[in-house]
């Protein structure tokens, strides 16, 4: 806005060079710059590279304006659609596999470390505190299944009172928050105390494989684009002790439908199970589950706090 000298000559603000204003050629140059002031080197690294990765993009398709607000009400949809037991902002960074990105990049597991993947969009509630030996089925159903394993450091000693977070799908591939006015809450979910061994043991299901919800905006998404909404069968593990990292993982069931194409690209090869039957009475008996049954082992092995590099 022109403003008057003292003399009451209108003097006119001093143009902007040309070489700072927006352009088609320049935007994300311009757009950038405008961040220079941020105080938080990291946040400001963080989006002038959002913001110049971003301006490719719309370039590079040459995004019209119908596509533009296409994109909008999407993201508002998908905001609008989370609840305290659902969010779908996870559902669509986990089916662009962004989610497996970013845990990758921060959980470079080094040889014998248990690998990482998704922690996924249920682990919305807290487990409830079990002994070792408990059963997390509180409804009983489905193929009965006994869990047992260790946690331990690089350096193969064990890593006594680790906590064991665990939850999985039930035998139909629902998670109890999913059925919440059919199934117990915490059903099928536990938080274990490791022994002084290190070792720790449940009694569970064999779980089903299942489609993430696909009724929202990532469901169309995957519709959209002809990808299918499932997940293989699998047990969710979060693992933390004193002096060393948490790893977030999963227990897959080999021969699971979905292992090779998972909506969220969450299988790695070391995290793959078999599940074999155990037909044995007395064996049974002392696992308090019904003859037959199947079984499982898994080894942790975490990596202490201060390691640079790995998780």
């Amino acid at each position: 806005m022109a403003q008057r000298d003292v003399s009451g000559t209108v003097a006119e603000p001093p143009a902007v060079p040309a070489s700072e204003l927006f352009s088609e050629e320049r935007s994300a140059e311009v757009v950038a710059a405008s961040f220079a002031g941020t105080r938080d080197p990291r946040l400001h690294r963080v989006l002038t590279s959002l913001v110049r990765h971003l301006h490719d993009f719309v370039k590079d398709v040459e995004l019209t304006d119908e596509e533009w607000a296409a994109a909008i009400g999407f993201l508002t949809a998908t905001g609008q659609t989370c609840t305290a037991t659902r969010q779908e902002f996870i559902l669509l960074s986990d089916v662009l596999g962004i989610s497996m990105l970013v845990e990758t990049l921060n959980n470079r597991a080094g040889d014998d470390l248990t690998e990482s993947t998704v922690e996924g969009p249920f682990h919305v509630v807290a487990s409830p505190r079990r002994e070792l030996g408990a059963s997390i089925a509180e409804d009983g159903r489905g193929t009965p299944c006994l869990v047992t394993g260790s946690v331990a450091g690089p350096d193969g000693r064990p890593v006594p009172g680790a906590e064991v977070d665990v939850w999985q799908a039930d035998d139909e591939g629902f998670y109890d928050v999913q059925r919440a006015d059919e199934r117990a809450h915490g059903n099928l979910r536990g938080l274990f105390t490791a022994d002084a061994e290190g070792r720790f043991r449940f009694r569970s299901i064999v779980p089903r494989y299942y489609p993430i919800p696909a009724d929202g905006p990532v469901g169309r998404l995957l519709e959209a684009t002809s990808r299918h909404p499932n997940r293989p069968a699998h047990i969710h593990f979060e693992v933390s002790a004193p002096g060393y990292r948490t790893v977030t993982t999963h227990l897959f069931v080999a021969g699971t439908p979905f292992i090779d194409s998972d909506a969220v690209f969450g299988v790695k090869p070391s995290l793959v199970r078999e599940f074999p039957e155990v037909d044995d009475p007395a064996r049974a008996e002392q696992a308090g589950l019904p003859n037959p049954f199947r079984t499982v082992h898994f080894d942790v092995v975490l990596s202490p706090a201060d390691d640079e590099g790995v998780r």
